[in-house]
């Protein structure tokens, strides 16, 4: 492995556990296959998808990537209200797992920045190559000037992309530093910065009476383009919760492993909270950028060093 390549503390050993509730063999099965089943849909799905009009395909793009994360037995929660967004906008999330993929994309679909290995992944990777996904190949850094100019032109041409600075994925009880390449697009696009923040939970106690948005607020979204949804859950709140580390796709964790991992662990919520924009013309320059989309999807936990949190 390139020595300048970013890593975690994270393992799947000391950080992908769960303690909560668990699914029965049956059930979790049941689940598997319809998450499967759901990706693959959208494998076969998307060059029809493609064909339509840019506001009846972002709106089946959400429908489709809540369905994914509905099907693997996960409660979806929005905090703050997405918009409509400006054309070419960089959203940036930190990264935990997986399923980080379809949770932004059921609320900022775009083209996603990934690793040039998902090429290779079973039915996700031959979804991303027909869903426009700008591959980076992280072992040659001569590359990188030209995935900058890409970057940097699909931003000027007025799509969406989505990143995860980070380079690697954390556990949730800690995170990485943002690298700068990709704030350099931006900077050169004039594009706006979009901040997420990606947090799973473990279900919260019933009794509780604290209001939050749940998935149905994205189903509606997706169909109406951002109009108000009923759906309301009673939710803990964050401080009654815990990092669901089941979700944590971490270190060389096999990709099965975390699958059925997640379809066991009974009441997951996938939380992702939007945070002020930022504009890039504002910023003198990429690491004053990344450093304040940092802090921005920082939480109090990630503002601990990655030696507190992993002890």
């Amino acid at each position: 492995m390139n020595p300048w390549l970013p890593t975690s503390p994270c393992t799947p050993l000391t950080c992908a556990g769960h303690d909560g509730r668990t699914r029965g063999r049956a059930a979790a099965v049941v689940l598997l296959l319809a998450g499967c089943a759901f990706i693959l849909a959208g494998v076969l799905g998307a060059p029809f998808v493609l064909l339509l009009g840019s506001v009846r395909r972002e709106r089946l793009i959400r429908l489709w990537a809540y369905g994914v994360v509905r099907a693997f037995g996960i409660r979806v929660r929005v905090i703050g209200t997405p918009g409509a967004g400006a054309p070419g906008t960089l959203v940036v999330a930190n990264h935990i797992s997986w399923l980080d993929i379809p949770l932004v994309a059921a609320v900022f679909p775009g083209r996603m920045l990934a690793k040039s290995e998902i090429r290779n992944w079973p039915l996700l990777g031959r979804l991303a190559v027909v869903g426009g996904t700008l591959f980076v190949e992280r072992e040659r850094f001569r590359a990188l000037p030209t995935t900058v100019r890409d970057i940097a032109a699909t931003l000027r041409g007025g799509s969406r992309v989505v990143a995860f600075p980070e380079g690697t994925t954390w556990c949730g009880r800690g995170g990485g530093r943002f690298g700068p390449a990709v704030f350099q697009a931006a900077i050169d696009a004039n594009a706006t910065i979009q901040p997420v923040r990606i947090t799973y939970r473990t279900a919260p106690p019933r009794s509780t009476v604290t209001a939050g948005r749940t998935g149905p607020a994205v189903a509606a979204r997706a169909a109406g383009g951002g109009g108000r949804s009923p759906g309301h859950e009673r939710a803990a709140p964050a401080e009654h919760t815990a990092p669901a580390g089941a979700a944590a796709f971490v270190g060389d964790d096999p990709l099965i492993a975390s699958l059925w991992r997640v379809v066991t662990a009974a009441g997951l919520i996938a939380e992702i909270r939007v945070l002020p924009q930022i504009p890039a013309g504002d910023c003198p320059d990429r690491r004053t950028l990344a450093r304040l989309a940092q802090t921005a999807v920082a939480n109090d936990s990630a503002n601990r060093s990655p030696e507190s949190v992993h002890h």
